[in-house]
């Protein structure tokens, strides 16, 4: 055996035999339809079996028993904290379903999650000899840090689309100001750039021209788009559009004009996050660096007069 292995030969040949012989197995010939593979064609029309026959996960249960308490105290939270209608509006902004319910129901998990750490944080307070006043005070505190970060998870969220949105629009301009010079209408440039396109803005006019297929007339579908955003440069470019849809006013000239403001506003808006980062960076400079210079320098002298004295 030992000599097989150390003839080249011999090894490369046997390889070459391993290797005609799945060849050979693979064939057409060989192969040989399975059961399975007969009876699926005639069985895909069947109806699907009842869903109450299905097996439940546990934790599916656990999610049906738990929603309508969840819904309880959502609701008693939105009678609290109010507010309905600037989440909803959030919710928009963020691209997410206006469901003020599902919010404060996952306000209420994360209030859950904030109470379990802050009794964590209690429970230590108590093990070292602390008031279980003050563990209490823990959970109630990790509960409203809870309710608070969802919140401000939300608006966060919704901000950060709208500045990606911000970030597209003047593209999405440019191809729309291109489509209608070649000769195409605000419905036909519309179809084309969001089939060409992705990304958020990309998205919503995907849905105003879906809301125009639909039956409504095109600026009440852009006018949608400007209410669901709180973008005054989209809101000014939909005002635009419609004044030139319904005034027969060049169009093309209009969107690049609308492209030329949201570049302005965009090269304005890093000009001011550059100024604001600039007397940022001084905090450091004034409050660390300066003094341990000043340190530095003064102390020499000062232990010089310490010493001649």
């Amino acid at each position: 055996m030992s000599g097989l292995w150390s003839r080249p030969g011999a090894l490369v040949g046997l390889v070459a035999g391993l290797g005609l012989l799945l060849i050979w197995a693979g064939l057409p010939m060989r192969r040989r339809i399975g059961l399975m593979h007969r009876v699926a064609p005639y069985l895909r029309d069947t109806p699907r079996p009842s869903r109450l026959l299905a097996v439940t996960p546990n934790d599916a249960r656990l999610a049906h028993l738990l929603a309508p308490v969840m819904a309880e105290i959502g609701s008693r939270l939105d009678v609290v904290l109010g507010g309905s209608e600037s989440v909803r509006r959030r919710l928009q902004r963020a691209g997410l379903p206006s469901d003020v319910d599902k919010f404060r129901a996952e306000q209420v998990l994360w209030g859950v999650a904030g109470g379990v750490c802050g009794a964590l944080l209690g429970g230590l307070v108590i093990l070292t000899g602390g008031s279980p006043v003050r563990a209490l005070l823990f959970i109630g505190v990790g509960m409203g840090v809870g309710v608070v970060a969802r919140d401000m998870a939300l608006s966060r969220a919704a901000n950060r689309r709208e500045q990606i949105m911000l970030a597209e629009f003047p593209t999405i301009a440019e191809l729309l100001a291109l489509s209608v010079a070649a000769g195409e209408g605000a419905v036909g440039s519309l179809d084309r750039v969001t089939r060409l396109s992705q990304g958020e803005l990309a998205g919503e006019l995907g849905r105003c021209l879906a809301d125009a297929r639909a039956g409504a007339s095109l600026p009440n579908a852009l006018q949608g788009l400007a209410d669901r955003t709180g973008l005054a440069s989209l809101s000014r470019f939909v005002d635009g559009i419609v004044i030139a849809v319904d005034r027969g006013t060049p169009l093309a000239e209009v969107l690049r004009a609308q492209a030329q403001d949201v570049r302005e506003e965009g090269r304005r808006l890093i000009m001011e996050a550059g100024g604001k980062k600039e007397i940022a960076m001084m905090a450091p400079v004034v409050f660390l660096i300066l003094p341990v210079t000043i340190v530095f320098a003064a102390f020499p002298g000062f232990s010089f007069l310490n010493f001649t004295i």
